[in-house]
């Protein structure tokens, strides 16, 4: 999607009007439906007065294409500026330009890492160049028009305040300047020759519209790639964020000894990449020749990556690869080099079938390695028994007298690359307050249902395509199916579905048969599918326009809650608070699994009428 759109003409008229700034204000408001800050708005002033000092070389013709403010499909990412017109070859082209406001850099030595001041503070972040050229390799990946009409994509980088260009052109940084040089204040003409060595004439053809309006192939899976991944393949592009915490890692590994034990923290939401980054790590970390393994407390994911790499590699390799949070109660101290544990908000305090091994899973891991990964987001948290906060792993390593490094993805790669739904969504359960954001523009599929059946039915047809779309439901219906395969479980009027067959375990995500199932929180967790279906019973249901939540509304079975009733007599209001938490973060959780749309039905009319009323509202906004 592109905020702001025009000739070269028209973008200079404006920018000399001084409205460009005011113009793409409004823009932003409009088709992001967000309000833009001040700061924001002051750098959009300054950076495209540059950029109209560039454009005023009259051989950049006046009729190309302007365009700012691009957002990257898939993903939350923008691209600040691109031209397009036609090279010598009269090729379609598009150069893409990231624009800097920073005065100086600082080297690390971390690939693709340098650090710069913002305000009072110095953060660490990827070289303008290995920014701009991982935007256009994403574009190239996922954007079919660019592919289909083999539109050529020459980024850059350009820092006009910046007059020492000493640190950001040092070779250690070349292999990033290379894809993607980087232009200075001064550079204002060698600038305005790079866009002419590729806009050579105008876009009459409307090669910038053709992206725009490109359709976005399907987005990889981990899951699917995860063999070629193994195996040393580039599948996924690392950006921003995503290639600080990577390398950051990397540095920190490199670093670590038994007398100098690191810990890193990594916190990101759904979608934010969390995954994807854990399992380059593990490659790396394997090329490195370091013991290393892959952590979670959720059995699916593991199942599913031991299923997708089966036939590919022996099976006790891919078993020492990857381990469940409890595989450490008699390690001893720095057994492993690195531990990566990825959903690190499901670990459990102790470890074993009946819940009596080991002092703490989170020390054990620490304990057990000389550096450790926590990938978590704490609104993930779904039972009782999970622990994994940052405080407790602040504690806990501290105690082992390790280092603790903190960072953060922000970066939104899942449900269409839209934090507006995730906020949205945030909002509408009551988990938290968040900035009105549209639904309109996002380009992710939201329905509510008044008939269960045409969901399964909506679901069925989506599954069709490539067996990535799925119903899941809250935990309000018992499991009898698991010992007897005849009676349903789910049962709403004339709808009939059972749980996920025990015989599908805990890969039933990618079971072929499995759309006739229904998942729960315990095997989708950690996962994604294209789109997902979610019953929502009546633990969770809406009165004039609060959210209520009912843990006795949970199945008996249910042992994300267990112990509820008894805290409710010992400590009414603590019991009320934690179960509230779990059942908003098991929707949150559930209604994030799907890449491209989530469909729900509510047990509870007044909670489906809450639903379609607020996505009316923000849809119309």
């Amino acid at each position: 999607m592109i905020v702001y759109s025009a000739t070269k003409k028209e973008f200079c008229a404006h920018v000399r009007a001084n409205q460009i700034d005011k113009i793409l204000f409004e823009e932003t408001l409009q088709k992001m439906g967000r309000k833009t800050g001040e700061s924001e708005v002051r750098s959009w002033r300054n950076s495209l007065q540059y950029m109209n000092n560039v454009l005023f070389d009259s051989d950049i013709p006046e009729d190309s294409l302007v365009a700012l403010e691009y957002k990257i499909p898939g993903t939350s990412n923008r691209i600040d500026f691109i031209i397009t017109g036609k090279n010598d070859d009269n090729k379609d082209s598009a150069v893409i330009v990231e624009l800097k406001q920073w005065s100086s850099a600082e080297k690390t030595d971390k690939d693709a890492v340098v650090k710069v001041s913002y305000g009072n503070s110095q953060l660490e972040v990827v070289h303008p160049s290995y920014q701009a050229w991982s935007y256009a390799a994403h574009l190239e990946d996922f954007n079919t028009a660019v592919q289909d009409n083999n539109i050529q994509l020459k980024p850059c980088a350009y820092l006009h305040n910046c007059t020492d260009n000493s640190i950001l052109s040092d070779d250690f940084y070349q292999t990033h300047i290379d894809r993607a040089p980087i232009f200075f204040q001064d550079d204002v003409q060698k600038l305005a020759d790079f866009i002419k060595k590729y806009v050579k004439h105008g876009d009459k053809d409307g090669i910038l519209y053709k992206i725009d309006n490109g359709k976005v192939r399907p987005s990889k899976s981990l899951a699917d790639q995860l063999s070629s991944m193994i195996q040393g393949n580039e599948e996924f592009i690392l950006i921003d964020d995503q290639k600080l915490v990577f390398e950051t890692a990397v540095n920190l590994s490199k670093a670590s000894s038994a007398k100098s034990k690191n810990v890193l923290i990594v916190e990101g939401g759904p979608g934010s990449g969390k995954s994807v980054v854990a399992i380059n790590l593990l490659v790396k970390f394997t090329e490195l020749g370091k013991t290393t393994q892959y952590v979670t407390k959720n059995s699916a994911p593991r199942a599913v990556f031991e299923q997708k790499l089966s036939g590919h590699f022996r099976k006790s390799r891919i078993s020492n690869m990857f381990k469940g949070s409890g595989s450490y109660t008699e390690s001893d101290r720095n057994d492993f080099d690195t531990l990566i544990i990825d959903e690190a908000h499901r670990m459990n305090e102790k470890s074993g079938m009946y819940g009596n091994l080991g002092e703490n899973q989170v020390l054990e891991v620490i304990r057990g390695s000389t550096f450790s990964v926590f990938f978590i987001d704490e609104n993930q948290r779904v039972t009782f028994k999970d622990i994994g906060t940052k405080e407790e792993i602040r504690k806990w390593a501290s105690k082992e007298k390790a280092q603790v490094t903190e960072l953060k993805l922000n970066s939104q790669f899942r449900c269409n690359g839209s934090d507006g739904y995730l906020a949205w969504l945030d909002n509408v359960l009551h988990i938290k307050e968040t900035a009105n954001e549209s639904l309109s523009d996002i380009n992710y599929e939201f329905r509510v249902f008044d008939d269960p059946s045409e969901l399964r039915d909506e679901i069925m047809a989506k599954n069709n395509h490539n067996n990535k779309s799925r119903i899941v439901a809250g935990y309000c219906w018992k499991w009898p199916s698991k010992k007897d395969p005849k009676p349903f479980d789910i049962e709403i009027g004339i709808f009939k579905m059972k749980w996920n067959l025990v015989s599908h375990g805990s890969a039933w995500i990618i079971h072929p048969e499995s759309v006739s199932e229904a998942g729960c929180i315990h095997t989708c967790q950690g996962l994604e599918l294209d789109y997902v279906g979610v019953i929502i019973g009546d633990d969770f249901i809406v009165r004039d326009g609060i959210v209520i939540t009912d843990g006795t509304k949970r199945a008996s079975s249910d042992q994300s809650i267990k112990g509820f009733k008894t805290m409710l007599r010992n400590n009414k209001d603590k019991a009320l608070k934690d179960v509230d938490l779990i059942i908003k973060n098991t929707y949150r959780t559930l209604m994030t699994r799907g890449m491209k749309g989530c469909y729900i039905y509510c047990t509870d009319k007044e909670t489906r009428e809450y639903f379609k009323e607020r996505l009316a509202l923000y849809e119309t906004a």
